[in-house]
């Protein structure tokens, strides 16, 4: 066993030696994950254990490097004002202006809270391929949800899951990215009032991410190299009989509260 351990290690790290170049990788590694089923039913199960393996490795490789080059690239600073950043179970609940956002909040968190949150992400963007499936799931085991579906099942579903199996999660209530310079905040949907209905017991701690339209603007796919800010505030007082449009009304102020922190 410890032969093919080794092996698996070492057949890891010539998969980054000889991809010379990112692109390399990257085609390297949607092939992998784009196998038809019928090949993955001809592996054995000790072909199976190191294929896991192999895929575990690479995962936790690019969590590190993507952990790493976003905070080196925008600067980030983590500001913990309303809350100490220990391990219990919370909701940290955030602005939302690029694809990054959950990186750069999950980033923020030490190694034993991470390992335990769950960023929540939108299937119809982070689905569309094998790659971007290996990204969310193996790197950063984040949940997707259905934004617009046909049917009636409960899109919150997954995230309910998560919480009741004990994890964090990492959860943008405005629903999608606000691309508009003029507004601060779009308005929030109800899954956050929704969940605090569900798990009262759960901290829900308010986060702000500053300058993430100019660090990662429209379009862009590099990150530009400026200072950003992830400011933890205090965790919302439990409110289980306010009315679902004063409790989101609260939680937006609560939030908004903290941009106030990215200029001190």
């Amino acid at each position: 066993m410890k032969f093919v351990v080794y092996r698996e290690i070492i057949g890891t790290i010539n998969l980054f030696l000889l991809a010379k170049s990112p692109l390399k990788l990257l085609i390297r590694l949607v092939y992998a994950m784009n196998k038809t089923p019928l090949q993955n039913e001809k592996k054995t199960a000790l072909e199976q254990t190191q294929s896991h393996f192999a895929t575990h490795s690479i995962a936790r490789l690019i969590a590190f490097f993507t952990r790493r080059g976003a905070r080196m690239l925008t600067g980030t600073r983590s500001l913990w004002i309303g809350c100490q950043p220990v391990p219990k179970q919370r909701i940290y609940y955030a602005n939302h202006n690029s694809h990054i956002d959950f990186i750069l909040l999950w980033s923020s968190l030490p190694t034993i809270m991470r390992r335990k949150t769950k960023p929540v992400a939108a299937s119809d963007y982070w689905l569309k391929d094998g790659f971007r499936q290996f990204l969310i799931r193996d790197t950063f085991n984040g949940i997707t949800i259905q934004r617009n579906r046909d049917d009636h099942t409960d899109p919150l579903q997954p995230v309910k899951d998560a919480l009741e199996q004990g994890y964090s999660i990492i959860f943008f209530p405005e629903g999608t990215r606000n691309l508009n310079d003029d507004i601060e905040l779009l308005p929030f949907k109800s899954g956050l009032y929704n969940l605090h209905k569900q798990f009262p017991d759960i901290e829900i701690v308010p986060v702000w991410i500053s300058n993430l339209r100019r660090v990662m603007p429209k379009g862009a796919f590099i990150p530009l190299p400026l200072l950003s800010t992830v400011c933890f505030g205090c965790p919302l007082e439990q409110h289980l009989d306010m009315h679902k449009d004063i409790f989101i009304d609260y939680a937006q102020k609560q939030l908004l509260k903290l941009k106030e922190v990215e200029n001190q």
